[in-house]
């Protein structure tokens, strides 16, 4: 399982260095792609069906499915990691999420979510203040079904 936060630093090459923990679950072939909040989201290659989460099973006529996909998989990238477990950030993926220095890598179970520091310190402040608002509606959500 991914958890937990871990800061890295992105070079002038785009180049990162993924943590060691989530190395260890997701191995050295990844997929990276656009994530929502302007985060990025990394999967393993195997994994990769966890980006479809929500739209499988849905009519490819229904148009967010085509979008959700279009979204996940058509800016997606594979890369592998070197010898040091480094690997670089795509430039058309470090502009979505604002990427320049430094960086967050978040794992969330079966992903992680890579993030601008800067962005991440700022999201993390409301998410934080608003916790119990939405954990409320989730509560709702799951009443109404």
């Amino acid at each position: 399982m991914l958890i937990g936060q871990y800061e890295g630093k992105v070079d002038a090459k785009g180049r990162t260095a993924f943590p060691k923990k989530f190395r260890e679950v997701l191995k050295d072939k990844l997929i990276i792609t656009l994530g929502y909040e302007n985060s990025l989201i990394v999967v393993s290659e195997e994994g990769w069906k966890a980006l479809l989460e929500g739209t499988e099973g849905k009519p490819f006529i229904q148009s967010e499915t085509r979008e959700t996909q279009r979204f996940l998989l058509g800016n997606a990238s594979s890369v592998e990691l070197d010898h040091k477990g480094r690997f670089v950030i795509p430039s058309y993926l470090r502009n979505f999420g604002k990427i320049k220095g430094d960086v967050v890598f978040l794992g969330l179970s079966r992903y992680v979510e890579v993030w601008s520091k800067e962005l991440w310190e700022e999201y993390r402040v409301n998410l934080e203040k608003n916790i119990d608002r939405i954990s409320q509606r989730l509560v709702e959500e799951e009443k109404g079904k």
